[in-house]
């Protein structure tokens, strides 16, 4: 992935500043028909995928806004906020 210039870019979900390792995340998923990407933390992304399915990614949280208010994620962030930019812990996916 081209890095591009990241200076003065930050992580749509948690807010800090955007270093390494970071991802590409589909606000509505690419198998789902989804083109839109945003640029956030790979941790980040791992937690929204590990949080809600891809059916609901489409059909109910399809805005970073939305994403941001699932009560999990929103922990999530209150969490990762005191972590340097570039932290990264592998996230446990729920099993339903």
């Amino acid at each position: 992935m081209n890095n591009g210039n990241l200076n003065n870019k930050i992580c749509l979900i948690c807010r800090r500043k955007l270093e390494q390792p970071f991802d590409k995340h589909h606000i509505i998923p690419k198998s789902k028909g989804g083109k839109k990407t945003i640029l956030i933390h790979r941790i980040c992304h791992s937690k929204i995928h590990s949080v809600l399915t891809e059916n609901q990614l489409k059909n109910n949280y399809n805005t970073v806004e939305k994403i941001v208010s699932v009560p999990e994620i929103n922990e999530f962030i209150k969490w990762v906020s005191n972590k340097p930019p570039g932290f990264y812990k592998r996230t446990k996916r729920k099993r339903n």
